[in-house]
């Protein structure tokens, strides 16, 4: 695979409608030219919808506002203490699949975690990564003209009772846990850091740079 040039931007504490809208707006303008780019941000606090999202796994939304999105996957919950990454990859240029994808975005986490002594697994039957049978992390694509986005959440030092506001991924009774509970990353720039460093080993980019927030602001 040869060496490119890739993006990281930190974007910080951002509402969720208008990155969402920003990463469908990337994807759309992009061409084979493009640097694919990794997005760092933590959101205020919203519950997130996809495609395939029934409304009987939101329980008590109450004031929390719900947004239906174009990612795979039910209901989950993002706030403030949650570290995202998003990644606009183009798949075709990678040569891989939205799979091979998933497996990334699930070994990037599980090798972060495994730093900091804390072993995670996935599970082939319910994407995102789990320790001890509680959920850390939840994943949810979108792929567009070859090209991915949206991404992965991790749970690292945050308010975790709006989870039981929902059936977290559509599973009733599901347990959500954070890294700082279990000896993992205490902040979401260290949590973020590890994502990033794993991310891109598997990308395979040489030529990184990192910057804040985007270029029109």
């Amino acid at each position: 695979m040869e060496a490119r040039k890739l993006i990281v931007r930190q974007l910080g504490l951002r509402s969720y409608e208008p990155i969402w809208h920003q990463m469908q707006s990337f994807t759309d303008e992009r061409d084979d030219s493009t640097a694919d780019e990794l997005w760092l941000v933590e959101h205020q606090p919203v519950f997130t919808q996809g495609q395939a999202g029934k409304e009987e796994h939101l329980l008590a939304p109450g004031d929390i506002p719900v947004v239906k999105v174009d990612r795979g996957g039910q209901v989950t919950y993002h706030g403030p203490g949650q570290q995202m990454l998003y990644v606009l990859l183009n798949l075709r240029r990678l040569k891989i699949g939205v799979r091979e994808l998933v497996t990334w975005l699930e070994e990037s986490i599980i090798d972060s975690l495994k730093e900091y002594g804390v072993e995670a697994y996935a599970k082939a039957d319910a994407p995102g990564v789990y320790v001890n049978d509680s959920k850390i992390a939840s994943l949810g694509l979108r792929v567009r003209r070859g090209c991915s986005f949206h991404g992965l959440a991790l749970n690292v030092n945050m308010d975790l009772n709006p989870f039981l506001r929902i059936n977290p991924c559509g599973y009733a009774g599901m347990n959500m846990v954070q890294s700082s509970e279990i000896n993992g990353p205490q902040t979401v720039a260290d949590a973020g850091a590890g994502l990033v460093k794993h991310m891109l080993k598997r990308i395979n980019a040489e030529h990184v740079e990192y910057t804040e927030g985007f270029e029109n602001e």
